[in-house]
């Protein structure tokens, strides 16, 4: 049953540093006494040893000291708020869970509280039973989180876990700050030239090295635009040191279509239109894109050109053909791949080929990273190439071998 709010029970305190938690240490955190001493008492009876804060600045201070196994918090307390201190806990720590209470349930405050990392979300009364289950969940969780954390850790220097938003929004705030282009170069093999080169996002945030895990992390911040914006004024900075003879193929992400600050005549790309290939990836839906062929036509008229990026990966199709009608398309790596020893792809490869030849659309074959790879593309009709096999990824500007 319930704790009555009226019980007179006694606070229960921890013991000393050198005594140890029994079943683990809990941090419990109410402005209303009477709650905070039936809580300990349950919990200590139960085996864990409790400390209490009566609020959000008290607990700050306390989880800054120690490491808890489990904090249990109040939503509404005044001055620091139970929502205010899990991202204050996270900031501290990633994997401790945080079990949020409340006594005027809100779907608002419930849907923040989980996106913010909360384990679970309790409704006041709150069964003592269900407590400890809850509590003994919590517990083998962060034991399970502990180990992963060790394994990623031995693996990954300085990665992180982001199961959460609080954190993820400081690794991705950190992300935007060290954003820096990479670029590889596209090749013409039959005239032994470079093409172009294709700018590539790159960070120092450990746990969003990765683009992929970047755009993913934009895209559940939905911050996505503001990620889009810092990439192309970061290629605006370098794309002057580009021999006037190049190319420069910036990737968009679908989303960005609907930024209105890649149309703007004073946006910081916009001055070498003329030079830049949008380079958009149909990770989404292209139809839910409102007035496509019109910003696609308004692009145009800035002078920019357009690509259709990783045909074959899976995601897109020749939808994107009809939709974006590109002047450049760049198969996907996976179709390049050992094209040498496989004919399914020998053929498919063709077919693309063929078909951008009767479209007038030139493309491009990513991923080549051996010679037989590069002369069975060249085999089948085609000529620009990009790889490994003539430049890695790097800072402005690595120089192509031809050899």
């Amino acid at each position: 049953m319930a704790i009555p709010a009226h019980l007179p029970v006694e606070i229960v305190f921890s013991g000393t540093d050198a005594e140890p938690a029994r079943r683990g240490l809990i941090l419990l955190v109410d402005d209303e006494p009477t709650i905070t001493r039936g809580f300990a008492r349950v919990l200590t009876a139960a085996g864990y040893t409790v400390e209490v804060a009566h609020d959000g600045t008290e607990a700050a201070a306390l989880f800054r000291q120690r490491a808890f196994d489990v904090i249990i918090s109040d939503i509404s307390m005044p001055g620091m708020s139970g929502l205010e201190l899990l991202r204050a806990v996270r900031e501290h720590d990633l994997d401790v869970p945080v079990i949020i209470m409340t006594g005027g349930p809100a779907v608002q405050s419930a849907v923040e509280a989980m996106e913010y990392g909360a384990l679970r979300y309790l409704i006041k009364p709150i069964d003592p039973a269900h407590l400890e289950d809850v509590v003994a969940r919590a517990i083998r969780l962060h034991q399970m989180a502990r180990v992963r954390r060790e394994a990623l850790e031995h693996y990954r220097a300085g990665g992180r876990q982001l199961g959460d938003r609080a954190s993820l929004e400081a690794r991705f705030d950190n992300a935007l700050a060290t954003v820096w282009i990479a670029y590889q170069p596209i090749v013409s093999w039959s005239s032994r030239s470079l093409f172009a080169y294709e700018a590539l996002v790159r960070n120092e945030e450990p746990a969003l090295r990765s683009p992929g895990d970047l755009f993913d992390a934009a895209e559940r911040l939905n911050r996505l635009h503001e990620l889009g914006q810092i990439i192309r004024q970061r290629v605006s900075e370098t794309i002057r040191d580009i021999p006037s003879t190049g190319l420069v193929f910036v990737n968009v992400h679908t989303a960005d279509l609907e930024d209105q600050s890649l149309f703007h005549a004073s946006s910081p790309l916009s001055a070498y239109a003329s030079r830049v290939v949008l380079e958009i990836t149909e990770r989404a839906a292209l139809d839910q894109i409102k007035d496509l062929m019109s910003r696609m036509a308004q692009l145009r008229k800035m002078g920019y050109r357009i690509a259709v990026d990783d045909l074959g990966a899976g995601y897109a199709g020749l939808t994107s053909f009809a939709q974006l009608e590109p002047e450049v398309v760049k198969v996907d790596m996976s179709l390049v791949r050992g094209v040498d020893s496989s004919p399914t792809k020998q053929k498919l490869l063709g077919s693309i080929i063929g078909l951008c030849r009767d479209l007038q659309i030139q493309i491009i074959a990513e991923g080549i990273e051996t010679e037989p790879e590069r002369d069975m593309l060249i085999r089948l009709g085609g000529d620009l190439c990009q790889g490994y096999l003539f430049a890695r990824p790097g800072r402005p500007f690595p120089v192509p071998d031809m050899g």
